[in-house]
């Protein structure tokens, strides 16, 4: 005769083994890559001392965070120069690594190191700005970074719009804007520029 003591332990028994194997995962013979898991980055824009030291100016320059182009501030060398020299002096920004501040909270620059700017070329707007790559060829969010730095300082145009064309000359440059898909679309630089009038 079995005790109720050893009954009561059987039914525990059942019911465990019933509970775990409807927990709602299917058990599968064949390994699944679910990629990194993901992390946690704050985007939060680093605290850079206002520069007191003359010849030196604070900007914004857009940086890739959790998919989408923010700024950050940093402190660079103000000349007065005109369109193409702030140009030149943005784009070596961008192309720097993101210092420790800027790591930690999620920072990355997709703007290739060896990327150069030139200024029009004749039948251009006079506000173009030439690449030594076409824009559509830049990794992912780089023209939005390029753009939306540029954007409002001398580099850009009057309406703070920016002209960005690539080294053929045959090929015309293009009117960008900083709006909301050029800083969260990875494609939008091959999408969103409109022929420079």
């Amino acid at each position: 005769m079995t005790s109720p003591r050893r009954l009561l332990g059987a039914g525990v028994v059942l019911a465990l083994a019933l509970g775990t194997a409807g927990c709602g995962i299917r058990a599968t013979s064949v390994p699944v890559d679910a990629g990194a898991a993901p992390t946690r980055v704050s985007c939060d824009q680093p605290r850079t001392a206002p520069s007191q030291a003359p010849g030196r100016v604070a900007v914004d320059v857009y940086l890739v965070c959790s998919q989408r182009v923010s700024p950050v501030r940093r402190i660079v060398s103000d000349q007065h120069q005109d369109r193409l020299g702030t140009a030149r002096t943005l784009l070596t920004e961008l192309q720097h690594k993101p210092d420790q501040a800027e790591e930690k909270g999620g920072f990355a620059s997709e703007v290739p190191g060896g990327l150069t700017v030139s200024g029009p070329f004749p039948g251009d707007p006079a506000e173009a700005l030439r690449l030594n790559q076409d824009p559509d060829d830049l990794p992912s969010f780089a023209v939005g970074q390029l753009v939306c730095t540029f954007a409002g300082t001398a580099a850009g145009a009057a309406d703070r719009s920016v002209v960005l064309g690539g080294p053929d000359r045959s090929t015309p440059a293009l009117r960008y804007r900083c709006d909301d898909a050029l800083r969260t679309r990875p494609d939008a630089g091959a999408t969103e520029g409109a022929r420079a009038s």
